[in-house]
């Protein structure tokens, strides 16, 4: 058995106890896992049986018929409410939170009451008395703790459950037809329904006690929805953590010292990540929680000695939340790293762009697009300034600011493991903005940015290095700024000291040069077919030839994970991380700095498609 010295400990620590205390984890999760489910069929049955008329009869429901008050009709809306509620908590089960177990142990009697008061059905109070009893028994698998929220949950689950309360109630006003008097319309069951769930009176009517079953019935789906819809508005928050001033400060002393070894280590300093620290402080990782992914990018930061303890850390945080953990566009070295240490597996997802200063050239016939390109740019009058943030004035830096914003090509914010999210930070001096201008355009530009045409904001790598991190343009200048800019870069680039400059990130780059070589086979070539066919969305196979351009060396990237099954769930994620998928309205963010303008746009050339 191999032996690491591990930098957060005193001592010598195994390896391989180190991997093995991850892949056990504090306990099976088949438990949770078949509870939630069982949870989940509990909760339709309540469902059924508050509905559908056919699940009560017993020989019990002729006594029920006599029995004083509305024991029945309430009996029903409360299976019904107990069911949908159950419904709603199954997936929490299976995370195993504490607060849905909690629910689920109040709840689960009161189904197993209403089973036995309504339906009669001794068989449905045992098999709810029965699953309560397992969470009972297994109450120790339930200690997740909750997952950051806000308050837009309230607005979700006021639309998507009135919409199932909407529907359910149609049903329940149609399942009675023996019972109806006369023959409403859909427009009258529609009514009845929306009534009903106001607590109001219907145009349908009924004979005998169905009347009281149904309004009592509608009326619990309109009390469950405007409860649950309260609840979520005035419960305490418990928002994502944010990039605090210390925690900042902390991650910058890392960089200085070790932030040559990732091009995408200064990204880590975007201000909705949050971050855990190793125990020793030398190394820490960056993520943001997604619909209960947990998503770090990149490599982590610091001491590569002292990863272990970062990563252990946020293996630690995953599991007390009960968080899917996955790493999004680590190097190779941070993949080994994470897979060694955790058991996760890594998978290549694509290549990153290196361009070496000092072998970059225009001339040569590999060039000559590129080069004709730019030199026609430059005939038709444009220039290019680049220098670091700190040699701007404040008043070129904010015109530069709101063009950027201004020429951003969608409404939604993007990005997150390759990018900064903001532009001209006091903090952010030593990054570098290019910026193209056409002489003469300040008289009859109708433009309110005057000359400026386009720009790139590039971050730190290292004390040498620069990582692309925003490209922009007016959509009225001429085609090719975005290649004026990266070459206008790298030529001033010794001036700034820099040897090395990332481009942008070409996902799945070798199936794609691969699948276009004489000789392949037919599978490469249907992948490279169905790559070419999504890059109507995502733009894969054009941001590979715009990187081709310039001759880069090719960086693997990789995305770390638990197991396959969690990939789908894993990518939705990072989609919604990286402002292509947004089903949730994003939470208002107030950074500390000036407002930052958004680093995305729908170039081909943009970075926004780099972890995608």
């Amino acid at each position: 058995m191999s032996v690491t010295v591990d930098s957060d400990k005193s001592g010598m620590v195994p390896q391989e106890s180190r991997r093995h205390r991850f892949l056990r984890g504090p306990r099976p999760e088949s438990v949770p896992l078949l509870v939630g489910g069982a949870c989940a069929a509990v909760g339709l049955i309540d469902v059924a049986a508050g509905v559908f008329p056919g699940f009560r009869h017993s020989r019990m429901h002729t006594l029920a018929e006599v029995l004083p008050g509305a024991l029945g009709p309430f009996a029903a809306a409360l299976s019904l409410s107990s069911g949908v509620l159950l419904l709603l908590l199954a997936h929490g089960i299976k995370r195993r939170k504490r607060r849905a177990w909690r629910s689920a142990v109040i709840l689960l009697p009161a189904g197993a009451v209403a089973q036995f008061s309504y339906r009669h059905s001794i068989l449905g109070v045992l098999l709810s008395l029965a699953l309560c009893f397992l969470l009972i028994r297994h109450r120790a698998e339930f200690a997740a703790l909750p997952d950051p929220r806000s308050r837009w949950r309230a607005l979700a689950n006021f639309f998507l459950l009135g919409a199932g309360s909407l529907a359910l109630g149609l049903v329940i006003v149609s399942v009675h037809p023996g019972r109806v008097v006369g023959d409403p319309s859909i427009a009258d069951r529609l009514q009845h329904v929306l009534y009903g769930l106001f607590g109001l009176e219907g145009p349908v009517d009924y004979r005998g006690a169905t009347s009281w079953t149904v309004a009592y019935s509608l009326g619990s789906l309109g009390l469950l929805t405007a409860v649950t819809t309260i609840y979520f508005a005035f419960r305490p928050e418990h928002p994502a953590a944010r990039l605090d001033e210390a925690d900042e400060a902390r991650l910058r002393a890392l960089l200085e010292r070790h932030g040559g070894r990732d091009s995408l280590g200064y990204f880590a300093l975007r201000r909705d990540k949050s971050v855990v620290f190793s125990p020793s402080g030398k190394a820490a990782v960056c993520y943001r929680v997604v619909s209960g992914v947990m998503l770090a990018g990149g490599d982590p930061i610091g001491d590569v000695e002292a990863w272990p303890g970062a990563i252990e850390r946020f293996m630690d945080e995953a599991r007390a939340h009960s968080w899917t953990p996955a790493v999004m566009g680590c190097s190779e070295t941070g993949g080994e790293v994470w897979t060694r240490e955790t058991g996760l597996t890594a998978l290549e997802i694509g290549d990153e762009a290196v361009v070496d200063v000092a072998d970059f050239s225009l001339a040569g016939r590999a060039m000559r697009n590129v080069r004709q390109m730019v030199k026609r740019i430059e005939r038709n009058g444009y220039e290019t300034r680049v220098r670091r943030v700190r040699d701007i004035g404040a008043t070129e830096l904010e015109r530069i600011r709101r063009a950027t914003a201004d020429w951003r090509g969608t409404d939604t914010e993007r990005g997150f493991s390759m990018a900064l999210g903001r532009l001209g930070d006091e903090a952010d001096g030593d990054c570098v903005i290019a910026t193209a201008h056409l002489a003469g355009a300040d008289g009859d530009d109708p433009s309110p940015y005057g000359d400026l045409k386009a720009v790139i904001h590039f971050v730190p790598w290292g004390e040498d290095g620069l990582s692309l991190e925003l490209m922009r343009r007016d959509r009225s200048a001429d085609p090719g700024m975005n290649e004026l800019l990266i070459v206008a870069t790298l030529q001033a680039s010794p001036r700034l000291s820099v040897t090395r400059v990332s481009l942008n990130f070409a996902m799945f780059r070798s199936a794609l040069a691969r699948g276009e070589r004489l000789g392949a086979g037919p599978v490469l070539r249907w992948w490279r077919g169905l790559l070419i066919f999504l890059s109507r969305w995502f733009q894969i196979e054009s941001l590979y030839k715009f990187n081709a351009k310039f001759r880069p060396r090719w960086e693997p990237r990789f995305v770390v994970f638990r197991k396959g099954g969690e990939l789908p769930r894993i990518g939705l994620a990072a989609l919604q991380a990286e402002g292509f998928v947004n089903l949730v309205p994003p939470r208002p963010f107030r950074p500390r700095a000036p407002r930052p303008c958004d680093h995305r746009g729908d170039r081909p050339s943009d970075r926004s498609v780099r972890a995608a």
